[in-house]
């Protein structure tokens, strides 16, 4: 009896009956170095992953041959760890090149509307900001420490309008996320939509964050030199003379080096995201989503058990030029804080 063609799914016309369809995958079939090698993750997490998004898929695909959760969650995974819709990836998991976007979509919504619940910023609550200051103060002996605070760049294809606000100051287009996280590597804070051409202190100065520690006395964050001094914001002392500085600047760098090293594991990670393999090839607003999901991804895992930094840093971290302040701008108090800070803990 013949079928009507208009039953029939993309995948089942391009592969036939023989292939691996869509409602036959069964993740147990796939062998723990293919899960690991192909999509990033061994497998009890993919499996919490699945469980985590199931509800929300299973209502973005009501078809009644609707692509499981489980192939879903493979063909982002797949994307998000290689940054292609390789035709060998969809073979593996039995869907093709335009099925494998369509759930790249679907599983960074559901990510991003996740993103309140695994990354949040509790350091204005006296008992989490006691944590993070003595989780902190093991690193490198520097106190009261909240998080430490980095603005990063992700390539970009250029937008389809003339609009220069995504060149950044390397002149390639590009998304900036402001990252802050704690010595664990966890992001405690991930703001993703900003046009790369931004500077870092624009984007502090219009984030969420920026609002919420105006008033903190709970401790501060490190930035380093292309930030402003603040009472809640450390920055490294400019031209450090005496011993106290010196020791004081060199904990502050190994702290906040943290932060690069959280970010280079996420892109060590999510290939996708990594500049030297290419830009991702989307518009800025899905670009940010793209990133704002990877971001989800790294704070799960580690909440999983996973190790945050799977790779360590080898090269020499780029040194920041100085942020060249105006008079006018310069923070007293913060100034006199800091002042404070160095004598009573590294004289």
């Amino acid at each position: 009896m013949a079928i009507p063609i208009a039953i029939l799914d993309c995948d089942l016309l391009l592969h036939g009956r023989g292939h691996k369809t869509l409602d036959r995958f069964d993740l147990d079939s796939v062998s723990d170095n293919t899960l690991l090698t192909q999509f990033g993750f061994p497998r009890d997490f993919i499996l919490y992953l699945v469980e985590l998004l199931r509800e929300a898929l299973c209502r973005r695909t009501q078809r009644s041959r609707a692509i499981s959760p489980e192939v879903q969650v493979l063909a982002a995974l797949g994307f998000y760890t290689s940054g292609s819709f390789q035709t060998s990836m969809g073979d593996t998991i039995g869907i093709s090149q335009a099925s494998m976007s369509r759930c790249v979509s679907n599983v960074t919504r559901v990510l991003v509307e996740k993103a309140p619940q695994f990354i949040t910023f509790n350091g204005c609550d006296i008992h989490d900001a006691l944590q993070l200051h003595d989780e902190f103060q093991r690193v490198a002996g520097f106190p009261g420490i909240l998080g430490v605070l980095d603005c990063v760049q992700v390539a970009i294809k250029a937008p389809n309008s003339e609009d220069s606000s995504y060149v950044n100051k390397k002149g390639f287009h590009s998304v900036a996320c402001q990252l802050v996280c704690d010595a664990r590597g966890l992001l405690l804070s991930a703001e993703t939509h900003w046009p790369g051409g931004l500077q870092d202190t624009v984007v502090l100065e219009r984030s969420a964050l920026y609002k919420q520690l105006q008033d903190t006395e709970e401790g501060w964050l490190l930035g380093d030199g292309r930030y402003p001094l603040r009472k809640w914001l450390m920055t490294p002392v400019d031209c450090p003379e005496s011993p106290a500085e010196f020791r004081y600047n060199l904990a502050h760098t190994a702290t906040h080096e943290i932060v690069d090293r959280t970010f280079r594991a996420i892109q060590t990670r999510f290939r996708c995201l990594d500049g030297t393999k290419g830009y991702l090839q989307y518009s800025p607003e899905r670009s940010s989503s793209i990133l704002l999901a990877c971001c989800v991804l790294h704070n799960a895992s580690l909440q999983s058990g996973l190790d945050a930094w799977t790779l360590e840093r080898t090269e020499p971290l780029e040194q920041p030029s100085g942020l060249k302040q105006r008079p006018e701008d310069r923070d007293s108090q913060a100034e006199d804080l800091r002042k404070q800070l160095i004598r009573k803990h590294f004289s």
